[in-house]
């Protein structure tokens, strides 16, 4: 029941690799978030998402280094956990906003 660091030069490699790949998809879809409708938005916010998580995981790594301690990894991964479930409450309100159609969306805009 004793939590095990991980190790910290693959973490921080992986985090790192992982951004490099996360960043380049994020500015790839950054051009299409705001046009393309729920799917779209989901997946800009997932690589960017993704890009911030990996930072942190980079962070994380340092600190494992530093700490020898598992828990900065389990807190980095709360805090992921919590930032994607922002944003899956995003792509559900715009979801069900594309569900509601444009007759809803024309009473919406009406109401001001």
């Amino acid at each position: 029941m004793s939590p095990v660091p991980p190790a910290p030069l693959p973490l921080t490699l992986t985090g790192a690799g992982a951004l490099a790949v996360n960043v380049t998809c994020a500015l790839m879809l950054a051009r299409f978030r705001a046009h393309g409708g729920s799917l779209t938005r989901a997946a800009f916010l997932s690589a960017r998402n993704d890009a911030v998580a990996n930072i942190a995981i980079i962070g994380a790594g340092l600190l494992t280094a530093y700490t020898l301690s598992a828990w900065p990894d389990l807190i980095i991964g709360l805090a992921i956990a919590a930032m994607n479930a922002g944003a899956a409450h995003e792509v559900w309100s715009a979801a069900r906003e594309e569900h509601r159609g444009p007759r809803a969306r024309f009473r919406q805009y009406k109401k001001g």
